[in-house]
């Protein structure tokens, strides 16, 4: 068992970490993430397996306060209309069943940028200027933190605990939070965790980390859940085993593990054999759901089917 990296966390949040810790190596929780209204991904899984995942993954990048909707493209555009509401969906879903929510954030820079402006490459927004004192850049991040935190007391009202993965695949320098290393975006996540438990009293969060990198690592004051993304270039059956090991190495051996986002879901053959302890993997959103160009109907129904997988029904 894991103590809440926030001490004042509720005792739902702290119900889900304890279910989180009981799980792992025994089973593991199925997840997929969605990033529109209608949630195609999980009609299709149900369409194949009859089931649904118990857990299931939601979208904040619509409600980034400083999106330039004059110079975005079509299909930056279409991402964010398509991602609009969906923190009520989330909220009505999460009321009507016992499934576990968890939030990403594509967050668009908060001063400048264009486009999908969460991509370093569409912005100069400067991340380690947000750890200077009066700085514009600073100004703006507390401004869009205080945004989010409106969204995210809404669950915290209804008393429904949040998976929260700010400052995601912060190992890479894609998104402008990793573009200035691992390190930095440690410090923003810091800077969120103390104001949104010490300021907003967020205490229904619990703090999933996304990083394989060492020189990242928070330190275990500020997590609850370690995590990676994996993305394969071709299909293996695997248990991610590999990547479990590695993870821990560089970050923590005291705190639970997931798979936060995968292409390829996890063998669960495998995984009834080795119990590798991941407490839940993520499949990303439509392609890499919807169809066979990445899981098989039948690797989705091996899953949905297996015994040592939890499903919502």
């Amino acid at each position: 068992m894991q103590n809440t990296a926030n001490t004042n966390a509720t005792p739902s949040a702290k119900k889900l970490l304890n279910y989180l810790c009981e799980t792992a190596g025994k089973a593991i929780i199925t997840g997929q993430h969605t990033q529109t209204i209608p949630m195609e991904e999980i009609d299709y899984i149900r369409q194949k397996t009859g089931k649904e995942p118990m857990l299931r993954g939601f979208e904040l990048l619509a409600y980034s306060p400083n999106i330039n909707y004059s110079h975005a493209s079509a299909e930056c555009l279409t991402e964010v209309y398509e991602n609009r509401n969906t923190m009520e969906t989330a909220l009505n879903w999460a009321k009507n069943t016992h499934g576990i929510v968890t939030l990403s954030f594509h967050w668009f820079s908060p001063i400048g940028g264009h486009d999908k402006s969460f991509y370093a490459k569409n912005t100069d927004f400067d991340a380690t200027r947000i750890l200077i004192d009066s700085t514009p850049e600073r100004k703006a991040f507390y401004h869009d933190m205080d945004i989010i935190a409106e969204e995210l007391k809404k669950f915290r009202d209804a008393d429904i605990p949040v998976l929260w993965r700010p400052f995601h695949e912060s190992d890479g320098d894609w998104f402008w939070w990793g573009a200035k290393g691992p390190e930095t975006a440690s410090d923003l996540y810091k800077l969120m965790f103390e104001y949104y438990t010490n300021v907003n009293h967020l205490n229904n969060l619990l703090w999933v980390w996304n990083c394989r990198l060492p020189e990242g690592y928070p330190g275990d004051d500020y997590v609850d859940v370690i995590s990676v993304d994996i993305y394969l270039e071709k299909y293996a059956a695997t248990d991610y085993r590999e990547d479990y090991l590695k993870l821990l190495e560089a970050t923590s051996k005291n705190k639970v593990a997931a798979l936060a986002e995968v292409g390829y879901i996890p063998d669960i053959h495998i995984l009834e054999q080795t119990h590798t302890p991941w407490a839940y993997y993520m499949t990303w959103s439509k392609e890499f759901c919807i169809g066979e160009q990445y899981n098989t109907t039948s690797n989705l129904k091996a899953m949905y089917g297996s015994p040592y997988a939890i499903t919502l029904s």
